[in-house]
């Protein structure tokens, strides 16, 4: 969503506390419930208004349900020095990202190099969150995960066999603000479809098509169409990969035999990886940072084309909209606004403090 000075606005504090009010009224313990919900928060803070806040109903809904493990044992299952498998017992994805993100963290610092996967998981929000999660120590940090809702046919066919399959990637920086690159390999999110649904707007064409290969524009037809891989076969080739290193490697069903998070009492099994990279092994960091620094200075300062204000490089403008809302507060819609003072109502919590 645009930010602009006439749209209702919620501070940080006050969307942490919310979200973490509502996970601990579903049930969740209290740290849990303050961990899932500064995640959450991040994605808001960012910019990325699909994977925030707005994704808050949907997580309630499916822990009341049962779908979602409560108090789940997140624990590793297989490892070598460099590698790990995590059970996430049915937990919040945010909860068992968290931990496979740590245990990557722990194992490059000695290896120079991790790779943790994950089963038993859940939907995790934005993939940035934890693909940035490596920069505090100096790392590269890779994410990507294997959707639970097969919207993508391979490339020339009709058949949903593959999911939007996002993957994120962070990369150090000293004075320019960290590289971060966080796409699905579908032309858009379902995410952003469900905004623009709630938003009453329409899909440009080119985003979604139906099974006789017309287009989609009705964002509440989506659900029941095609989502066009990115790049034509490049974007259905990459989510492939992805699925048999996020899901498959992992022992986490995927194409046909996708565990799909659609019915909100039954688990979702949820496959993710998590890479990371001591940048220091390669060398002297501070020099690495003055390399990232230089090419991040030369694209955002190069010449853009005409009607364009300016060129950026990936993860410029989420650091901006970082600084921007924690200054100035995050804005939200007033249909989001009701739905979650709907969800106070159900849950028997203080609603969301809305300001100006």
């Amino acid at each position: 969503m645009a930010d602009s000075a006439g749209d209702l606005r919620f501070s940080a504090a006050a969307g942490r506390a919310f979200m973490s009010r509502a996970f601990l009224a579903a049930g969740l313990p209290e740290e849990d419930a303050r961990q899932v919900a500064e995640l959450m928060l991040l994605a808001d803070l960012r910019g990325v208004d699909s994977h925030g806040i707005v994704r808050l109903a949907g997580y309630i809904k499916r822990i009341r349900a049962g779908g979602v493990n409560k108090r789940p044992n997140i624990r590793i299952v297989a490892e070598s020095p460099a590698t790990a498998l995590v059970d996430g017992d049915n937990g919040m994805g945010h909860l068992v990202m968290r931990k496979a993100a740590e245990i990557a963290i722990a194992k490059a610092d000695k290896a120079g190099i991790a790779w943790v996967g994950t089963r038993g998981s859940n939907h995790a929000g934005a993939g940035a969150v934890y693909a940035m999660m490596p920069l505090a120590h100096d790392m590269i940090g890779l994410y990507l995960a294997v959707a639970n809702n097969n919207h993508m046919a391979p490339w020339g066919g009709v058949e949903p066999l593959l999911g939007t399959n996002p993957i994120a990637i962070a990369i150090p920086t000293g004075e320019e603000a960290p590289v971060v690159l966080d796409i699905a390999t579908t032309t858009i999110s379902f995410g952003k479809i469900r905004n623009a649904a709630d938003n009453g707007e329409r899909l440009a064409e080119g985003l979604v098509m139906d099974y006789e290969g017309r287009p989609v524009t009705d964002p509440n037809q989506a659900e029941h169409g095609l989502l066009l891989p990115m790049s034509e076969y490049k974007g259905s080739g990459l989510s492939l990969v992805f699925s048999l290193l996020g899901a498959a490697l992992n022992g986490v069903a995927t194409g046909r035999d996708t565990t799909t998070n659609a019915d909100a009492d039954k688990p979702a099994d949820t496959g993710q990886v998590i890479m990371a990279i001591k940048a220091a092994n390669f060398g002297p960091i501070d020099a690495y940072k003055r390399r990232t620094d230089k090419v991040a200075h030369d694209i955002r300062t190069s010449k853009p084309m005409p009607g364009h204000a300016a060129v950026r490089y990936p993860g410029q403008q989420g650091h901006a909209t970082l600084l921007e809302r924690n200054r100035s507060g995050i804005p939200i819609r007033p249909p989001l606004q009701k739905s979650l003072e709907k969800l106070a109502g159900e849950l028997k919590i203080a609603p969301l403090e809305i300001s100006k």
